[in-house]
């Protein structure tokens, strides 16, 4: 006997089947036209490789975005709608500046600069790739409506430096300025539970004061100082003005106006645009009618380069590192142990790869992944030279990745050292408590089971474990600190305590080794290598994501445009939120450079 009713639903079974995979084959087919469709757009919107330059043309460099150590390319970076304010790499940069020197084609750089998001090393990088590109005769200029002390350093190498009469100058000094968090902290109800080592590891000050310790504020100091010294001699030998002058100008704050400028001859002209343009169109022999040729570093950075490649079986392995250090694998802004060392195992093994060259732009960061990246350098030196070079700041978990190498290179005013340890606990149980009338209890197998919640209070024999712990990884640091610079360790630990030094501070006391940039550590790798210039090829690691991954990372913005939305909402609070989020970055043991240093 047949249950019509079990074979009815038996039917609509089927059917509900049926249609769920039809309904998926529909979507399928409809996201595989999309894609086609996108593809086909996109197709007409990039352009082709090909870059033909002009002859009299003029390459314009627009430097008010954020400089990094690597361009990070994006296949939405040519069309309509992406987002210009994305980062100009340093080597692609001084290659363009390279390539234009030598380009018959290329008659000028037009530098339009007034706010460079960028360190003083990495603008001194870029002021001498502008120097060396004004031997071949070819002209510089230099207009702004406003510069900062950073954008001037870098605009004071032109032939004219042209100022918009109603703009302005930035030419007083540097300066610092650290934020700290006592007061809101009691207010809030958090107690810190700070553990460092040396009198300098001011990272935690933040959370213990309300403004710079003595031994804080005489570190920054001397920082500014050697780091504004060095400033001034530039600019002095660039505009052919004094020393002693030009440091009576900055500190007097003598340059006010466009006028003061001009008459203390730290601009040779006051002109707006179109004067600026009309100059150009004379020295490049045009008709007023005439259009100037611009090229942009982004067109031209796709125009053939004519410089010789050296031998494929002769390579230096250029591995940059720019960013906060964790453990896990890098991103774009941050530096993942594990991604660096397998990069520099990688290096090691290759036996076409006969130098490394670890390129590091970093604050710190955990003490744990710094070790880990160590390693492999100590690993690999074994086996091929292993130089490292410093870019705005290696410092803390920055030093301790080069620290192990045969040689280390560094900017005069790079921001280097910060050998020490620091940890960080916050106890929020009153917060909890007292503003939201949350508590919380416990369950416990042994008597530290607890230990480091942040939810109950420490104990002073929690505290002392803690700190014996701080205390290895900072005897631990000194020491592998000491035997990579072959120096004693009592002499190794008078100078470091955590404290900050600029690069030529720190050659004067052993912490680097010469100074200079990427390319001198790389012609020092050769030469440790045994090759010869134009015997070898250079190559940067990790590797550039391919056309499809960055496809898939474009498609995943979430994150992004969150952060952007936070922003937009916060305006200038923004800043104060970014710190509260390192709050849960610099839990447990950190080998950080004290604060974000931001010299303006």
């Amino acid at each position: 006997m047949i249950d019509l009713n079990k074979s009815k639903g038996m039917s609509f079974k089927n059917y509900s089947i049926r249609r769920f995979f039809s309904n998926i084959l529909a979507t399928a087919l409809g996201l595989g036209l999309f894609i086609g469709l996108f593809f086909w757009i996109f197709s007409w919107f990039v352009p082709s490789d090909e870059v033909k330059i002009a002859d009299n043309s003029v390459l314009r460099l627009n430097l008010n975005r954020p400089i990094l150590e690597r361009t990070v390319d994006n296949p939405f970076n040519d069309l309509p709608i992406s987002d210009q304010s994305s980062g100009i790499g340093l080597v692609e940069l001084k290659a363009a500046i390279r390539k234009a020197k030598n380009d018959s084609k290329i008659k000028g750089i037009y530098l339009e600069v007034s706010m460079i998001q960028a360190g003083f090393a990495t603008i001194e990088d870029i002021r001498n790739a502008l120097i060396d590109f004004k031997t071949s005769k070819k002209f510089v200029y230099a207009y702004s409506e406003f510069m900062t002390e950073g954008a001037y350093y870098l605009a004071s190498v032109a032939d004219k430096i042209y100022l918009n009469p109603a703009g302005g100058l930035e030419f007083n000094g540097l300066a610092s300025t650290l934020t700290f968090f006592r007061g809101a902290m009691e207010k809030l109800e958090i107690k810190p539970e700070i553990f460092r080592v040396g009198e300098f590891k001011s990272a935690v000050e933040p959370f213990l004061l309300d403004k710079m310790s003595d031994a804080n504020r005489k570190q920054y100091e001397e920082l500014l100082n050697s780091v504004y010294g060095f400033y001034l001699a530039n600019v002095a030998k660039s505009r052919q003005i004094e020393l002693s002058e030009l440091t009576r100008i900055s500190k007097e704050y003598l340059a006010q106006t466009p006028k003061d400028a001009l008459k203390y001859r730290l601009v040779t002209h006051l002109a707006y645009y179109d004067e600026v343009e009309a100059e150009m169109k004379k020295n490049l022999k045009l008709k007023e009618k005439d259009d100037i040729e611009f090229v942009s570093f982004k067109t031209y950075d796709k125009a053939p380069d004519t410089e010789k490649l050296g031998n494929y079986d002769n390579r230096i392995a250029v591995i940059v590192g720019e960013g906060e250090i964790f453990s896990g694998k890098s991103s774009d802004n941050t530096i993942g142990s594990e991604t660096i060392a397998a990069e520099i195992r990688k290096a090691r093994q290759d036996k076409k790869v006969k130098a490394i060259v670890l390129r590091i732009n970093s604050p710190g960061g955990s003490a744990l992944a710094s070790d880990v990246m160590w390693r492999e350098v100590m690993l690999a030196k074994k086996v091929k030279p292993v130089i490292a070079s410093m870019s705005d700041v290696a410092a803390s978990g920055g030093y301790y990745m080069a620290m192990a190498c045969d040689a280390i290179v560094a900017q005069p005013n790079t921001i280097t050292g910060s050998i020490g340890v620091f940890g960080v606990l916050f106890n929020t149980k009153d917060f909890f408590k007292n503003k939201l009338g949350i508590t919380y209890d416990q369950v416990e197998t042994g008597e530290y089971s607890n230990l480091a919640n942040p939810n109950f209070e420490m104990n002073e024999q929690e505290r002392k474990m803690v700190q014996t712990a701080i205390n290895q990884i900072y005897d631990d640091f000194t020491g592998k600190a000491a035997q990579g610079r072959k120096m004693p360790l009592d002499s190794l630990k008078k100078i470091a305590g955590g404290r900050v030094w600029s690069g030529i501070s720190a050659k004067k006391l052993g912490l680097v080794d010469a100074l200079g940039n990427l390319e001198d550590a790389v012609k020092l790798a050769a030469q440790k290598a045994k090759l010869k210039e134009g015997d070898y090829r250079l190559r940067y690691y990790p590797t550039q994501k391919t056309f499809y991954e960055k496809l898939m990372d474009t498609f995943q913005t979430q994150a992004k445009t969150e952060e952007r939305l936070i922003q937009e909402k916060l305006g200038e609070l923004y800043p104060y939120y970014r710190i509260m989020q390192q709050v849960k970055k610099t839990y447990y043991v950190q080998a950080r450079l004290p604060y974000d240093i931001e010299i303006k």
